[in-house]
This record gives C-alpha cells, structure tokens and sequence, in this order.
C-alpha cells in the first residue's frame, strides 16, 4: 500500500508521511485506530532495509542504478566452492577422540608395574601411618601432638580415692 501510494503521488521530491496517509485513508476507507502507528512503523522498516529513501522528512522509491542498502556490520567472507571432483570430509566427530594404541599400551604397561591393582578411592594416609589415639608420637625425642582437636581429659573421680569408683 505504502508503493502505491508513493507511485500514485507522483512528487518529484517525495511523499511526506501525511500525505501517504491520506492517500491510503482516501483509497482504503475502513482502517484500524492504530493506522498511524503501523504506518510509522512500516515505513521506518522499509527505510532500514532499503526499499524507501528519506530525504528531507520525504519518502522516495529508490532509482533502479541506485547501490542496494548494505546492512550494519561487517559483511560476511565469501563462501569458497569445492570442486565437484573434491572428497568432502564428514564433520569432526563429537566428543573426545580416542587414545592411541601406543598411549593405551603404555598406560596399561604401567598399571601392571604398578602391581595390577586398581588404586584405592580417596586421599593416600599420610606417610608412617597414623598411631592410635591415645599413645603420643615421639619422634626424635619430641612429642608430636596428632591431627585433629585432642582426646578430652577425664578428671578423676572424687570417689576414686575413697574406692567407691
């Protein structure tokens, strides 16, 4: 509607917005409460994507030598053709590719040096093992405290020393 009302119009210098609506208002009779709207709308859209000129508040068809409207941003590569004659590859496989077999027998090589047992499940003991709760470690002549918060004490018993414990 917005072209045939810019050809019909006919002005050399272009059709304002209130003239192509009371163009298509005159033309079209019946129309929607939100014709103002749409039209605004749709001419900003044409304009966007070339196919309206503005110039000087005056919307215009643009000539047939005039360069197409390029769009925002960098234009895209240009796509290379293979020719017909080529091997086209498939696509990379999803996922993680495999081992080598000479990485995967040299994993297993060392896994049978190892003692072909699997290695057990959470954090290795700490070196010399751990002494039981209640025997102090000396090393050196020196007691070393354990790990965690110390065992409680437990104050003897008044009745101890009378022999009811």
């Amino acid at each position: 509607m917005i072209l045939q009302a810019i050809d019909a119009l006919n002005d050399q210098n272009g059709s304002n917005k209130s003239a192509i609506s009371k163009y298509i208002e005159s033309t079209y009779g019946d129309l929607p409460a939100g014709h103002t709207n749409l039209l605004s709308h749709h001419l900003n859209r044409m304009k966007e994507s070339g196919d309206l000129l503005l110039v000087k508040n005056n919307y215009l068809r643009p000539g047939p030598d005039a360069p197409p409207k390029r769009g925002r941003g960098r234009p895209p590569k240009p796509k290379t053709t293979l020719p017909v004659d080529a091997v086209v590859s498939s696509p990379r496989p999803r996922g993680r590719p495999p081992k080598a077999p000479v990485a995967a027998a040299a994993a297993a090589a060392a896994k049978a040096a190892a003692g072909g047992l699997p290695r057990p499940r959470g954090r290795p003991p700490k070196k010399g093992g751990r002494p039981p709760a209640d025997a102090p470690a000396v090393v050196g002549g020196v007691v070393k405290r354990g790990r965690g918060r110390p065992p409680k004490v437990k104050a003897p018993s008044p009745f101890a020393a009378v022999g009811f414990d």
